[in-house]
């Protein structure tokens, strides 16, 4: 299949598919370099090393070779770091490889990248919008340079408009991702983040509690006592706060962190959350097939070395047991809008929903954080402030 004729299906028709579970419809490529690294930040990125690039553009195209064949997708997600941070003759590279391996199933697929404001520009853009991408999600986070100093971020609010305007000329659909909860980010300062988001109508928006992860320098700050966390009240006033102006707006909140204008939902996002399974390729990827759960190597040196000596850049594998694996489906179902269906849970997974979770479910009904419709389990309003705890509470039902 030609590189540069994306919109082109592949000729493998769905219904020879194996179950999405079992056979993947969605893939995921990790580019780990970024031009700096944000004090919150856990992922597996890499900055300051940029005389790795073109290694790792070495090394991807072997790990590919590992799938055998070409694998049709209905989605292709680019993520990282900061994958636009490659130069666009890299970024044209990085397509040329990829496209031929995950040739997309039919003309209406989704084809995903990460951004900053500060990466995007004209000639990123452009390589992009000719390669297919069709969906660019921009890691904006705040509005205000007081929360992006806060979070440590590169860019300031003035790259903002300059990545919007390159990427509406060439390319369908925009997502924005946002943090809040941020030290110091007071409910005005949200309420605006909220407003500004909205004034660029964006098809999708992507808000996230700020996590303290273990052993980043934001974390190491809190313990040191120089940075002061946003209380548990402020922070799910905020997030309510999230919930019903991006609503009043239109917005479907289609998972607990998810909102997308009707028919803009993230293809990628919606499999991820049904626990079907997904290929995954670079460091750090993970990826689910056949029931069995791997990891790649966090260290991009590693990666390379591993992935060009021949090696196979796995670190960690894990065959889930069918029980394992159905209350997996149920913690990562009951986050979507539309819950967990009983009748698709049972095909899904082999196991009665009821039968599975018990009086624990009962109880979540009658305590008015579950709502039982028949078909499915869903979340109620107030089960959404607290889905974590609800979800770990069904979790111990697994005895």
């Amino acid at each position: 299949m030609p590189a540069r004729s994306p919109g082109r299906a592949y000729h493998f028709p769905v219904s020879t598919l194996r179950p999405p579970w079992l056979e993947p419809r969605t893939a995921y490529v990790h580019i780990p370099f970024c031009g700096h690294h944000c004090g919150y930040c856990d992922f597996a990125v890499t900055a300051g090393q940029d005389h790795l690039i073109e290694l790792y553009l070495d090394a991807l195209p072997l790990e590919l070779a590992t799938l055998g064949e070409p694998r049709p997708v209905e989605s292709l997600f680019i993520g990282g770091g900061t994958p636009t941070y490659l130069k666009p003759g890299q970024l044209s590279r990085l397509l040329t490889v990829l496209r031929p391996w995950f040739p997309f199933l039919t003309p209406d697929y989704e084809f995903s990248i990460e951004s900053t404001p500060e990466s995007l520009d004209e000639d990123r853009v452009t390589v992009l919008a000719e390669y297919g991408v069709n969906r660019v999600s921009i890691g904006v986070q705040s509005f205000n340079s007081t929360t992006l100093s806060a979070l440590d971020r590169r860019h300031g609010v003035s790259h903002i408009p300059r990545a919007v305007e390159v990427v509406r000329k060439r390319i369908a659909a925009l997502s924005f991702d946002l943090i809040f909860a941020a030290p110091g980010q007071t409910m005005s300062d949200w309420e605006h983040d909220l407003s500004e988001a909205l004034r660029y109508q964006p098809d999708h928006l992507s808000t996230y509690g700020l996590t303290y992860e273990k052993g980043t320098p934001l974390w190491k700050d809190r313990d040191r006592g120089q940075v002061r966390p946003v209380g548990e009240d402020d922070e799910l006033a905020m997030y309510e706060l999230g919930i019903d102006t991006l609503a009043a707006a239109g917005f479907e909140h289609y998972e607990i962190s998810n909102f997308a204008q009707p028919g803009q939902r993230s293809i990628h996002n919606q499999r991820y959350w049904a626990n079907e399974a997904y290929f995954g390729v670079g460091v750090g990827a993970a990826r689910y097939v056949e029931g069995v759960r791997e990891l790649n190597v966090r260290n991009t040196h590693d990666y390379i070395r591993r992935v060009l000596s021949g090696e196979s850049p796995t670190f960690q594998s894990e065959c889930l047991e069918p029980k394992e694996r159905a209350f997996e489906t149920m913690a990562t179902q009951l986050r979507r809008m539309e819950g967990i269906h009983r009748g698709r849970y049972r095909v899904q997974t082999g196991y009665d929903l009821d039968e599975l979770l018990g009086t624990r479910l009962t109880a979540l009904i009658h305590q008015g954080l579950l709502l039982d419709s028949v078909q499915s389990i869903t979340l109620t309003r107030s089960g959404k402030f607290v889905a974590d705890g609800v979800i770990e509470d069904l979790l111990k039902a697994n005895v």
